[in-house]
Order: C-alpha cells, then sequence, then structure tokens
C-alpha cells in the first residue's frame, strides 16, 4: 500500500513550504536516505530526504506550489501502483502533527495515524538510521549509538546528526578552523524578580511587542583599520564588520548580564557567546549566528561570516545555522550610511546598529584633529537590559574597538 510523503518541519517557524524543484520524477526509485524534493522555507532552501525505498508513485504538490506542514506533496509505494488523490495538496489543512523529520512518511488511508512506535532494539547489530545519517555520522566521528531518533519508529535521520554536531566539538582531526573550542553549555533559567515583572509589563504598554530603547555612541576606529590593513597585508581577509563582531562577542563575555533572552515568565541566561549578523536577500533579512564568537580569532570569524553569507544569499542555510544567540550585528556602513537604529530580532534582547567608517573633525587635547570615526547605536529589549546595563556594554565594545589589540590576546 503506498504511504504519504508529507511536507516536513524544516524550520523552527515554519508553518509551509513551496517545492522549488522535484530531484526524482514520478516513477522513479527511490532509496532510503536519498533527497527527492528541494523546499523554499520562511528561511532557507532546504531537501526533503525519504525514509523508504520504493518508487514515486505520484507526485501532489508540483514546483512552484506551497503546501502546509504536515499535508501530503507526494506517494511512495510499489512500482505502477496507482494513488488516487481527492484534494489537491496546497488547499488541503495541516495533518496532525507528527515528529518533525526531513520527510515524514505516514499511512494513507487509516485515520488519525498510528503513533510513532518507539526505537526497535537493534538486531545482530543493526543501526536503526537512514543511510544519509550514517554517512555524516562516520565522516564526523560521531557514534550514532548514543542518539535518539526523531524519525519514524525512532529511526537516526539527517537532522538528528546535525543536532549532535551543534552540542559537542567535532574530533580535532577533522575540525574546520571555525568549530567551537569548547564545549557547548546550556543557558540558566533565572526567575524574573518582582521589579523586573513590573518593569517588563510596564514597558511592554508603553511599547508594545519588544519595547526598544537606543543608545548610540561614536567610535575611533583608527586602530581597527590598521589592524585591517595588516591582514590585508598578509593576505587575510578581515572587514570592518569582522571587527565588530569579535569586539562584540568579548565585550558580551565581560558583561554576562547583556547575554540573556526574554522568556515571558523568566530569563534565560545563556552560557555560550552566539553573535548573529544581518544579512541582507532578495526578498528581505536573515540573520545566521557565529557560535563561540567571543572564542574564535578574526581571521576564523572572517572565514565562517563569509561562508555564512554566501550560503543565506543562496538560501542554503540551515535551521540551526540561524537560530539562537542573544545579540546581532546589522552594518549599513558599505552603504555610506552614518547611523541608524536597527529592529531587535526576537528572541535576542539586543542588536547594535553599525554606521560607516568616515574621517570627522575631532578634539583631541584642546585641539582640533581628523580621525576615523563610526557610529554605533545599541538597540535593547527594556524587559532584559536597562539604559545603565547598555551603556557599559557599549563603554566595553567603544574600549575594544579603540584599542583593537586586545581582541587578539
Amino acid at each position: 500500500m503506498a504511504t504519504a510523503i508529507q511536507m516536513p518541519s524544516l524550520s523552527p517557524t515554519m508553518k509551509e513550504g513551496k517545492i522549488t524543484k522535484w530531484l526524482k520524477k514520478e516513477g522513479e526509485q527511490i532509496s532510503s536516505g536519498q533527497a527527492i524534493a528541494e523546499v523554499e522555507t520562511d528561511k532557507s532552501n532546504l531537501e526533503v530526504e525519504a525514509f523508504d525505498d520504493g518508487f514515486l508513485v505520484k507526485v501532489v504538490v508540483k514546483e512552484g506550489e506551497s503546501a502546509p506542514v504536515g499535508a501530503p506533496i507526494a506517494f511512495l509505494g510499489q512500482k505502477g501502483e496507482k494513488v488516487e488523490v481527492s484534494a489537491p495538496a496546497p488547499s488541503a489543512p495541516p495533518a496532525p502533527a507528527a515528529p518533525k523529520a526531513e520527510a515524514q512518511v505516514v499511512p494513507i488511508r487509516p485515520a488519525p495515524a498510528p503513533a510513532p512506535a518507539p526505537a526497535p532494539a537493534p538486531e545482530s547489530g543493526r543501526l536503526f538510521a537512514s543511510p544519509l545519517a550514517k554517512k555524516m555520522a562516520h565522516d564526523q566521528g560521531l557514534d550514532l549509538k548514543a542518539l535518539h531518533g526523531s524519525g519514524p519508529a525512532g529511526r537516526i535521520v539527517k537532522r538528528d546528526v546535525e543536532a549532535a554536531l551543534t552540542k559537542a566539538p567535532a574530533p580535532a582531526a577533522k575540525a574546520p578552523a571555525f568549530v567551537p573550542v569548547v564545549g557547548r553549555q546550556e543557558p540558566e533559567k533565572i526567575p524574573l524578580s518582582t521589579m523586573r515583572k513590573v518593569i517588563a509589563q510596564r514597558m511592554a504598554e508603553v511599547k508594545p511587542g519588544v519595547p526598544h530603547f537606543y543608545l548610540t555612541v561614536d567610535v575611533e576606529m583608527d586602530a581597527a583599520m590598521k589592524i585591517r590593513e595588516e591582514a590585508k597585508a598578509l593576505e587575510s581577509k578581515v572587514s570592518v564588520n569582522d571587527i565588530v563582531i569579535k569586539a562584540a562577542a568579548v565585550a558580551l563575555r565581560r558583561s554576562p548580564k547583556m547575554n540573556r533572552t526574554f522568556q515571558g515568565d523568566h530569563v534565560l541566561q545563556h552560557k555560550n557567546v552566539d553573535v548573529g549578523m544581518a544579512v541582507a536577500i532578495e526578498d528581505g533579512l536573515i540573520t545566521p549566528v557565529i557560535l563561540d564568537a567571543d572564542q574564535k580569532t578574526l581571521s576564523q570569524i572572517s572565514a565562517e561570516a563569509r561562508e555564512l553569507a554566501e550560503r543565506a544569499r543562496r538560501r542554503a542555510l540551515k535551521p540551526q545555522e540561524y537560530t539562537g544567540g542573544t545579540i546581532a550585528i546589522s552594518n549599513l556602513g558599505m552603504y555610506g550610511i552614518d547611523s541608524f537604529v536597527a529592529v531587535i530580532n526576537p528572541p535576542h534582547a539586543s542588536i547594535l546598529a553599525v554606521g560607516t567608517v568616515s574621517d570627522r573633525a575631532v578634539a583631541r587635547d584642546g585641539q582640533p584633529a581628523v580621525r576615523k570615526m563610526m557610529a554605533v547605536t545599541l538597540s535593547g529589549d527594556h524587559r532584559v537590559i536597562d539604559g545603565a546595563l547598555g551603556a557599559e556594554y557599549l563603554k566595553e565594545l567603544k574600549a575594544l574597538l579603540e584599542h583593537p589589540m586586545r581582541l587578539l590576546f
């Protein structure tokens, strides 16, 4: 009997997806673990992976059409099997929630579908995992026996391997330059004090949603620009934005109360310093996150930032690459913008709006002087951050950018 391949949930905010390309045609044979289609989500373009062997007997959602998460997009069955679809998938209501996976397979006719069975015990040493998950784990030196599968019947799939790789450092022999150098830590849940509850309530009444406040500081960038030129002479591509990301991360490590996110009745105190960077794409904006940015060198941040930005523009980011973090950098300096205010990207508690570096006349020791200056504006979530805390953070950031040698040690 044919089974339905549902539109999977490929990102935390995804409600529907659009089929941009079918990688397999009707009638073609499919093996478990193969990518069968490309799906455009609200954040990125990702591949849908098959969980079983069989033939693609019916495509329900054509290229260019959309379907809600959980709705059938195609059917898998025996060669030559016929499938009748009573209603087009794009207009069908979402199916009952199922375990998140790349391509969930459920029975067609029985309703409601039976709950997934618990993971079966290995038979004769057989590991219950998709071929793609096994290959990824082998390449990264990851032991699949320690993972819990989120696929049908507890099967270990691609997303489980990716999640495991983000929680622990990869083996040194295979680790790329930008892998975090220490283990990732879970954030600490801190209940809101009575005062903080009242502040959060009143600020939200005045400014519904995320109550923003703004602080601006001018930074002398002469020394930072020298660092950039020296890196260029050494054939290392380091941008002003890379230096700002590093400084923002180190300042966040030194101002731990800034490294929090608001969660309604409590805040999360994050142990890792993860910095987002706003990247303009064709249809809007996305914020890839550089993990453990305070621990990485400028060259590592530069390489990772370029790669993330390039894949963001191709809509090829993975969900874990644009979620998380507590602060983001929005840089419009390359467009000649002197200063601006940026909107916080929840659940972040703050964002830095970075302007252009330009020559300006300033007073030094009572005398006029020309310096390379840059305006930085902090937008803060007043439910988590107060003005004095934000000011202390900007003071630390300014000191690091004006004395960037501190970032190298």
